[in-house]
């Protein structure tokens, strides 16, 4: 699964490739009030720049990945989020 990083992650290209654990961790104030998914976390790969003003948050999830950690129909959720590096 994919996603894009905001400015801050995406650091001039240097994200681009690099995974990250996504997990969701609770509601916005943006619709559904119980988000989060059975299976909150999930693996994404950084494949794309997300540019400001458009990025809302840290990441966007591609639709694949948001639907697994959280209600499609919800409009925004909380994450955490750390690079995962396989061993």
């Amino acid at each position: 699964m994919i996603a894009a990083a905001n400015q801050d992650l995406w650091q001039g290209g240097a994200a681009c490739g690099k995974n990250f654990q996504v997990t969701c961790t609770g509601a916005t104030n943006q619709g559904v009030p119980h988000p989060c998914t059975d299976t909150p976390t999930v693996t994404v790969m950084i494949t794309d720049f997300c540019p400001p003003p458009g990025c809302k948050g840290d990441l966007d999830l591609s639709h694949e990945a948001f639907s697994t950690i959280a209600d499609p129909t919800t409009r925004g959720i909380k994450i955490s989020y750390q690079q995962y590096i396989d061993i």
